[in-house]
């Protein structure tokens, strides 16, 4: 049989998710619940409905198909006589079945189950662009390696299509599994969240424990690694954790290189859309480029391989 994985998005010409011009291929589920997630449709395994009420024109064709009466138009007190879309989510069986007919995707099934012939005809489509730029295939998610039989027959897929073959994880997953990729994966890029273990709990629901030991087993196999930092305002913005950066890769001699990420609130404006509620009062807005900045120069001032790219003096204005 085929293996097959769910996936939520497939992403091509993207230049964010290792060298060159790679297909990022975003599969479901994650074990760690991250207050900031920018991919929060990704963290259940399960597909998921988004619904978009600024583009729902009021046709009703959702509510005729809705056999669990998930769906109404109705006119809230106070709101004279516009009728709205109110979406029940308490009530959706997630049969599909209204997405199916939203002509203006107000509704939209966000997940699918693909095989990996599906998704490798996605990722070959860009053969030419791969190979001028030195790019390839990104697995990204969601936790690719919770979906573990899926990512590697895509990534021996992969290898077989001589693509460069990238990997983004949380950590957060048994040894063993990592132990699977070693041979397929060209480029970790290594979530690392948060320095303090109590504070990693807090903002992703997950000691931190089980993450480094993984990161360092992975290092010291010889794996190519990157440790990625997001940097988020009132959270991980401190100088403990930034001094907690600098201890971890100055320990880790072999690594390919850190890269700061700059919060963005995209996560935030996504959680209306797929019914979450907010666990945490989130920044509105990204973190200041200054800020951003004085850390960067700040790790490379004490020898920490940083990566992100050194922006135009025109910038900091």
């Amino acid at each position: 049989m085929a293996v097959e994985g769910r996936v939520f998005d497939i992403q091509r010409f993207s230049i964010h998710d290792g060298p060159g011009i790679r297909t990022t291929v975003f599969l479901k589920g994650c074990p760690l619940r991250c207050l900031w997630c920018h991919n929060p449709e990704g963290m259940s395994a399960a597909e998921v409905v988004s619904f978009l009420p600024e583009r729902c024109i009021g046709c009703g064709d959702c509510v005729r198909a809705c056999p669990h009466d998930a769906h109404r138009l109705e006119a809230p007190e106070g709101n004279g006589h516009r009728v709205v879309h109110v979406y029940h989510r308490a009530r959706c069986e997630t049969c599909g079945q209204c997405t199916q007919i939203c002509d203006t995707r107000a509704l939209e099934w966000v997940g699918r189950h693909m095989t990996v012939e599906q998704v490798m005809s996605e990722v070959r489509r860009d053969r030419a662009f791969y190979e001028t730029s030195g790019g390839g295939l990104t697995l990204s998610g969601g936790e690719p390696l919770a979906q573990i039989e899926f990512t590697v027959a895509l990534l021996c897929a992969a290898r077989e299509e001589g693509f460069h073959r990238v990997v983004e994880t949380s950590g957060f997953v048994s040894w063993q599994r990592f132990e699977r990729l070693l041979p397929l994966v060209d480029l970790f890029l290594f979530d690392f969240k948060e320095t303090d273990p109590l504070r990693h709990a807090e903002f992703t629901g997950q000691s931190n424990e089980i993450i480094l030991k993984n990161l360092r087993a992975l290092v010291g196999q010889g794996a190519r690694v990157q440790m990625q930092c997001p940097i988020v305002p009132g959270f991980n913005d401190r100088e403990d954790h930034l001094e907690g950066i600098r201890a971890l890769a100055s320990s880790l001699p072999n690594l390919a290189g850190v890269q700061l990420l700059p919060y963005h609130p995209l996560g935030k404006s996504k959680l209306q859309r797929f019914g979450l509620t907010l666990a945490a009062e989130l920044p509105s807005e990204p973190l200041p480029p200054a800020v951003l900045d004085r850390w960067v120069n700040d790790l490379r001032e004490r020898g920490v391989p940083v990566i992100n790219a050194a922006r135009p003096a025109a910038s900091h204005r």
